[in-house]
C-alpha cells in the first residue's frame, strides 16, 4: 500500500519555526503530495508561522489562527475551511503543547492548580477539542481520515519535565478514547512519542539540554536533537493508507531509547 498523500488534504496545527516538529511534519506531508493548511494560536505564533511558511516545499493553502482553548475559535476555523477551501479533511495533526513556567523545571510540588489546568487544557484536552471541531470534515474523507498528535514518553517521571509529564499521559489517554469513538466512523487516531528535539518549545523548559543529551548516549540508534525529520516522516506514514489498520497507538520514534534501561 502506498505512502503517497497525493490528493489528501491535511490541517497541521502547531507550525512555528523551521526547527519545530510541526514545520517538519507539514514539509513531509507536502513532499508526499498532500495539500496543507497551517494553523497556530493568534498573535506571535501565527506571525512566526506566516513568515516561515514560504520556506516549505510548496505554499500552504492558507495560514489560519485559532486559540485551541476557545471552542468558538475552533468552530469558526472549521466553518471557514468548509466554506472557503475544502469540503472534507483527510488528516489533522495536533502539534500543540504549553505549560506555564511554574509547572516546569523542578517545581512539581509547588505548582498551583491554575497552571496545571492551563497545561492540561492547551496540551491534552485540545486534542479532543480540535478533533471534535473538525469531525464534520473528517467524516467526509473519501480515504478514511487520520488524526495524529505528538507526545513525550509519559510512562516514567523525567527530570525538569514536571507537570508536562502528567499532561502527556492525559494526551495519550485522550488518544485512546478518540480512537475508540471514531474508529466506527473510519477515522484513525494515533500519537507519536518523539525523542527530544531542540525547538523553541523545548528550549523553554529549564534543564532541557541536560535531559536531551542523554538520548545521544543511550539510544541504540543514536539521536540527533536537531533533526525532526524522523518524527515528521512517521507522522506522514500515519496519515497515509499504509497505516490504514493502525489506531489508538503511541509509536515511539526515539532512536530506541524507550526500549533500553540504564
Amino acid at each position: 500500500m502506498s505512502m503517497s498523500l497525493t490528493g489528501r488534504k491535511s490541517l497541521v496545527f502547531g507550525v512555528l519555526t523551521e526547527t519545530s516538529i510541526g514545520f517538519n511534519i507539514a514539509a513531509a506531508a507536502m513532499k508526499a503530495g498532500a495539500d496543507v493548511i497551517l494553523a497556530n494560536a493568534p498573535g506571535r505564533p501565527w506571525a512566526i508561522m506566516s513568515r516561515v511558511s514560504h520556506r516549505l516545499p510548496k505554499v500552504p493553502l492558507v495560514c489560519m489562527s485559532a486559540d485551541v482553548t476557545k471552542p468558538g475559535d475552533l468552530q469558526s476555523m472549521a466553518e471557514e475551511i468548509q466554506r472557503d477551501y475544502w469540503k472534507s479533511l483527510d488528516g489533522v495533526v495536533h502539534a500543540v503543547a504549553f505549560a506555564p513556567q511554574d509547572a516546569l523545571g523542578g517545581n512539581f510540588l509547588n505548582t498551583p492548580f491554575e497552571s496545571v489546568s492551563t497545561a492540561m487544557n492547551v496540551s491534552a484536552f485540545s486534542l479532543k477539542a480540535l478533533t471534535a471541531s473538525m469531525l464534520p470534515l473528517l467524516e467526509k474523507s473519501e480515504f478514511g481520515a487520520s488524526v495524529v498528535s505528538l507526545t513525550f514518553n509519559a510512562g516514567v517521571a523525567w527530570p525538569v519535565y514536571d507537570w508536562m509529564g502528567p499532561t502527556k499521559a492525559a494526551l495519550e489517554s485522550v488518544n485512546h478514547y478518540l480512537a475508540r469513538d471514531l474508529g466506527p466512523k473510519g477515522i484513525r487516531v494515533n500519537a507519536v512519542d518523539s525523542g527530544p528535539i531542540t525547538t523553541m518549545a523545548g528550549e523553554s523548559i529549564p534543564g532541557f539540554d541536560e535531559l536531551a543529551k542523554v538520548w545521544s548516549e543511550r539510544a541504540p540508534l543514536g539521536w540527533d536533537t536537531s533533526d525532526a525529520t524522523p518524527v515528521a516522516d512517521t507522522v506522514a506514514f500515519l496519515l497515509s493508507d499504509a497505516a490504514r489498520a493502525i489506531t489508538g497507538q503511541v509509536l515511539h520514534v526515539d532512536g530506541g531509547f524507550s526500549a533500553v534501561g540504564a
